[in-house]
């Protein structure tokens, strides 16, 4: 219970802050609003919103989105997108920004094997990683993310505090007003032992046609000290919905090439891509899968396996 009992210690400082006060309007939120319409006559809704989970959020009219008849892509909450867009869709790919108001924790288990590097003993050095994350949707598009990293090696292993992170994103615009929904993603992480690392991505997601969605982002991460490792990452992602906000099913991959200090532009290169999938049994839960293997000879990694289990408040 030590990773839920530190991060709650940080959770009531990040809630004091995401808390909107209660005569906060918050436009274009009532049912049938058509705002397409009302910004055509430069007006805004200023109806006011209620305290609503993303699930039972009314769907919007928006002027020129004829709606595809799956429910999971009905337009909701203030900034007009799609109801799918309310969970994480994918394990490596991020995606726009929460409805404001919505709080979500999520555990994550990662496991990477590395089946091609022995020790003396001929055992491979495997590395389980859980991810204990709190999501909370601001106003004017922004999103706050905590979480810490908690990581062992082997099933032996002792569990110890590998990172805690702090992740801000902000939407340039409403859903569908810019091409690909573009995101600005910044992450802090502060290491328990070594050097913190700072992280920015460039998020793009849409939907290609009814039941087909994407994403993809532009990372940059390095070191701030040490060898100032540097990591430059395309990651895309494709999912196909089966059963209306219940099953989809998809690929997605990581491309990433690192350097360090003293050797720049010699890079070590890491591709991961393969299939994923989410199932959403209860209104307020998502269960994401996937399982990448490694695509580059003679990385010690073989693949990447990651299960993230989420809960909506």
């Amino acid at each position: 219970m030590a990773p839920i009992r530190s991060l709650l210690y940080l959770l009531p400082l990040s809630l004091a802050a995401t808390l909107p006060a209660e005569d906060v309007v918050a436009p274009g939120a009532a049912i049938g609003v058509n705002r397409g319409a009302a910004n055509a006559v430069g007006a805004k809704d200023s109806s006011p919103t209620q305290s609503t989970h993303s699930w039972e959020l009314p769907p919007i009219t928006v002027y020129g989105h004829p709606g595809t008849g799956l429910r999971e892509e009905d337009r909701v909450g203030s900034y007009e997108q799609p109801r799918w867009t309310a969970r994480r869709r994918f394990t490596e790919v991020r995606s726009y920004v929460i409805p404001e108001g919505q709080i979500e924790f999520e555990y994550w288990l990662i496991a990477k094997d590395f089946g091609k590097d022995k020790d003396d003993n001929g055992q491979t050095d495997n590395l389980v990683t859980q991810v204990f994350e709190v999501e909370m949707g601001l106003p004017y598009r922004f999103q706050f993310d905590l979480y810490q990293v908690w990581a062992k090696s082997e099933s032996t292993g002792t569990t110890a505090l590998d990172e805690t992170k702090f992740e801000i994103r902000w939407a340039f615009a409403d859903w569908g007003v810019i091409w690909a929904n573009p995101t600005l993603y910044l992450e802090w992480a502060q290491a328990s032992g070594g050097y913190d690392a700072i992280e920015g991505k460039l998020l793009f997601s849409d939907e290609l046609a009814p039941h087909w969605h994407w994403a993809a982002n532009l990372v940059y991460e390095r070191k701030v000290g040490g060898d100032e490792a540097t990591a430059y990452e395309f990651n895309p992602a494709l999912s196909y919905t089966l059963i209306d906000e219940r099953l989809s099913v998809g690929v997605e991959g990581k491309f990433a090439y690192e350097d360090v200090k003293g050797a720049r532009r010699h890079y070590e290169k890491e591709i991961l891509f393969g299939p994923n999938l989410q199932f959403r049994p209860a209104p307020q839960m998502h269960i994401n899968a996937s399982w990448l293997p490694e695509w580059t000879k003679g990385n010690a990694l073989t693949s990447k396996t990651t299960l993230i289990v989420g809960w909506e408040f």
